[in-house]
């Protein structure tokens, strides 16, 4: 019987592990990349003396299998970290995440959340993946927590009303601590470390270290490959413009609105699914500071209208090879989309005035390094046309010999982790057809 021919499209962290993943079983795949260089969004930029990842990325692991590879493929150069995660709201930091952290903040903001939630868990409610985010948030935390941080937070975040929202993503990204834990967090500074992200890794050179290792690893990789077209019919993709490949099983990374353009004559009811898709992207700006920070914070949630930002991280805090002895690093992370658009010609600027409006920087700390990411694709927006748009056009796709793969491929919110063990279980999968 003659061997299938498997091709995937995208070499990013979901393209490498899967490929990673069949070739470790004996398997020839053949990976298309229409950068340069391998890894997607997980990537690094070395810039005088600073290296800057494709905005902020962190491993979390709840897997030992994904934890023992990564460690096996980094080896010594990988750092644990405990989470240093603040939020800054009425002019103060504060530690992450807000809801068992209200010890600082002023009294009639730590009344009205405190009752508000005593109010709100003594009713008791029953919540569905349906049920909109809004909804959720008001009947998870009360309205004090909803209006002080969830709310203003995940609007600027999602740049949609919440009530457009759906559940389906929050399992496990958002910490729901007990009552027990607020009135800790609020009579006295808490210590307590809650939510997936309580720790983290990250490779002291960078998160591309991660691509790298995987990179090394994989044969046929094929980069400044870009699909115009994928012929399902002939079961065929063109590269290029020109080159033509044929395929059993097409592996695509590739974010899913993008398929849209490269599948000819699809049925009606399928365009109108891809159509229905919705995302925000981030502006991401870097910085070089003139100076060593004198914290160790390692990023900072901005919920108010009066910064432009939602994060601010330091790179230079995550590891001391990130940016020269004498130096440190900023990224700053800034949500837009179609309905809530951004100025691109000023926005610098006007980061630049926020930070010092929030202290981050001060008039006389001086910028050496600025370097900007405009990342078109950021997250998913779980809209009440997610789940059956999303599921009409992986069906279709399936059907076809396409396997989604991946955070943009499969059109979900993953981790770093998450996207791994994707490539590893579709890998699996396809040991099942071959």
């Amino acid at each position: 019987m003659a061997k299938k021919k498997i091709i995937i499209l995208g070499a990013g962290l979901a393209g490498l592990s899967t490929a990673w993943h069949l070739q470790r079983k004996g398997y020839d795949c053949q990976i298309f990349e229409k950068e340069s260089e391998t890894g997607g969004l997980c990537r690094s930029k070395k810039i005088n003396g600073f290296t800057f990842d494709y905005d902020g990325h962190l491993l979390h692991f709840k897997h030992n299998y994904t934890l023992q590879l990564i460690k096996d493929l980094l080896g010594e150069n990988i750092i644990r970290h405990r989470r240093s995660a603040w939020i800054y709201s009425f002019g103060r930091f504060s530690h992450y995440p807000f809801q068992a952290n209200l010890y600082g903040l002023p009294k009639s903001i730590v009344k009205d959340c405190l009752l508000e939630f005593i109010k709100t868990n003594r009713n008791g409610c029953k919540i569905k993946e349906s049920t909109s985010f809004r909804y959720w948030i008001d009947k998870t935390f009360g309205k004090g927590i909803a209006n002080h941080f969830m709310i203003p937070y995940n609007t600027k975040f999602w740049t949609v009303p919440l009530a457009d929202l759906t559940c389906e993503w929050i399992d496990g990204f958002i910490p729901i601590p007990t009552l027990s834990q607020i009135l800790e967090g609020t009579i006295k500074e808490s210590r307590q470390n809650l939510g997936y992200n309580a720790s983290f890794w990250y490779p002291e050179r960078g998160i591309n270290e991660v691509s790298r290792v995987f990179t090394k690893e994989i044969k046929n990789i094929y980069p400044r490959c870009c699909v115009n077209e994928i012929n399902l019919n002939k079961k065929e993709i063109r590269l290029n413009g020109k080159q033509k490949e044929k395929f059993d099983f097409l592996i695509s990374t590739i974010p899913l609105p993008e398929m849209l353009y490269l599948l000819r004559k699809l049925p009606r009811n399928i365009a109108i699914s891809f159509k229905n898709l919705r995302w925000n992207s981030i502006f991401n700006l870097n910085l070089g500071i003139e100076k060593k920070l004198n914290h160790c914070r390692h990023w900072v949630y901005f919920p108010e209208k009066d910064f432009c930002f939602f994060r601010v991280g330091f790179p230079s805090n995550f590891s001391s090879l990130l940016a020269p002895a004498d130096k440190s690093s900023i990224y700053v992370e800034i949500s837009y989309s179609g309905g809530k658009p951004i100025d691109k010609n000023n926005i610098v600027l006007r980061i630049k005035e926020d930070l010092k409006k929030a202290g981050i920087i001060t008039p006389d700390d001086q910028v050496c390094l600025e370097d900007t990411n405009d990342i078109k694709y950021a997250y998913p927006i779980y809209d009440h046309n997610y789940r059956q748009s999303r599921e009409k056009i992986l069906k279709f796709l399936i059907q076809n010999n396409i396997i989604p793969c991946g955070r943009y491929g499969s059109w979900r919110y993953m981790s770093m982790e998450d996207v791994i063990l994707d490539g590893k279980n579709i890998a699996k999968g396809m040991l099942n057809k071959l």
